[in-house]
């Protein structure tokens, strides 16, 4: 019968063949660990230098969204500015070709 046969036993299997799965696998992951570390990083330096760029053209990156910024320009300056095309083209409607003012 079935029951009374002796089978031969194997022998256990060594420590290696063991192990050998687990080793493979943890390879595995680890390498896949160090890929996506990888583009981690690129990520995070495209994005530091998109900020630097982005904050040297005054727009700044919020929890809200995005702010821009306005250069900003002193009312002096833009009165200075005006004011000095306004006298050469006063100064350059009244004299004449010689550099004297006109007489009527």
């Amino acid at each position: 019968m079935a029951w009374g046969r002796q089978t031969k036993s194997q022998a256990p299997p060594s420590t290696l063949s063991a192990i050998l799965p687990l080793l493979i696998t943890f390879t595995v992951l680890g390498a896949l660990a160090w890929v996506g570390f990888q583009i981690y990083l690129s990520v995070m330096k495209i994005q530091a230098q998109a900020k630097k760029q982005m904050g040297d053209k005054n727009v700044v990156f919020t929890k809200d969204g995005v702010r821009v910024g306005v250069h900003h320009v002193e009312t002096e300056d833009y009165l200075d500015k005006t004011q000095s095309w306004v006298v050469k083209a006063w100064n350059l409607g009244s004299t004449s070709k010689g550099g004297e003012k006109k007489k009527r």
